[in-house]
């Protein structure tokens, strides 16, 4: 008889992930050496190898690839099982693992952690900073719990609860203030600011500008939205930022900043989580008061303006 163990079927499926057996065990907190030992004892179990070893990287053989199929299925009903648990237990208490869009995390994310601390005392929030495809493969594969990210996902399987929406505003080099707004078809011709392919919100700065979708040749790319206002700051080009990020990213640098008259760009911050969370009830509380935070702040930068 087969003694799989629902802990082997976790490392197996960090090593798939990572396809690296040293940052596999840093992800599982465990030696290499001992999921080293994991991986072999399930070969034997099969009998056949699971994974091609090499020195830079690790390949699933087709025996893993079904294997780790399978697995995953098994993970989240176990996940499922384990949340459904929870769902009986009020107030909601235990791990909760939130992920998080880089655009969003940092300037709202300690009134979030201050707000869901004080509403569940026994909540211990698990962290993850990432980029939106990267947390919704998390979410579908129930490493995640829920995610906040811009909205609409068009995830079937998801249910997606707005949390509130925000205007981007442009900013450019201290010396334009004062100067007429540009319209999307004018930004065109100045030299763009944006974060790197894979952030959702470079895609809805390339949509408002109206840029096909060939890369444009004035575009310039930073990895973080500090990383552009400094670069606008330096009088590299112009840039746009959501509007939450605003008093953060402009204090220490050295622009103007520019709201568009009309047509505004923008988009809807949400959140996300499987339908069949059995949490859904809980979450949907989290999602409140999340929503209350945002407006909390949305009502701060008004009264500041």
């Amino acid at each position: 008889m087969m003694n799989l163990t629902i802990k082997q079927l976790r490392y197996f499926d960090a090593l798939a992930r990572h396809q690296h057996f040293g940052r596999a065990a840093e992800a599982c907190s465990i030696s290499q050496p001992a999921l080293s030992l994991q991986v072999k004892e399930l070969e034997g179990m099969f009998g056949t190898p699971l994974v091609e070893r090499n020195a830079r990287k690790i390949r699933l053989t087709s025996t893993g690839e079904d294997f780790i199929r399978k697995g995953r299925e098994i993970l989240l009903a176990v996940e499922e099982l384990e949340d459904l648990v929870r769902a009986s237990n009020t107030p909601l208490a235990g791990r909760l693992r939130l992920g998080i869009i880089p655009t969003v995390a940092p300037y709202i994310l300690p009134e979030i952690i201050t707000a869901l601390s004080q509403r569940f005392l026994g909540l211990e929030l698990e962290l993850r900073e990432s980029v939106t495809r990267s947390l919704i493969d998390d979410l579908l594969e129930a490493r995640l719990d829920l995610a906040v990210v811009a909205l609409p996902m068009s995830e079937p399987t998801l249910r997606e609860f707005a949390l509130f929406e925000e205007d981007f505003v442009l900013v450019r080099p201290s010396e334009d203030a004062g100067k007429p707004v540009p319209s999307p078809k004018m930004l065109q011709s100045m030299r763009l600011l944006l974060l790197e392919e894979g952030h959702c919100f470079r895609d809805q700065a390339l949509s408002f500008c109206q840029f096909a979708k060939t890369k444009p040749r004035q575009l310039m790319e930073g990895n973080s939205l500090s990383t552009l206002v400094q670069m606008v700051s330096a009088g590299m080009g112009v840039t746009l930022i959501p509007e939450i990020a605003l008093s953060l990213e402009t204090r220490s640098a050295d622009v103007s900043i520019a709201r568009f008259p009309q047509s505004r760009p923008s988009r809807t911050i949400g959140m996300v989580w499987r339908k069949t969370n059995p949490l859904s009830d809980q979450l949907m509380t989290i999602g409140a008061i999340i929503r209350e935070v945002g407006q909390k702040k949305r009502d701060s930068r008004a009264q500041g303006q």
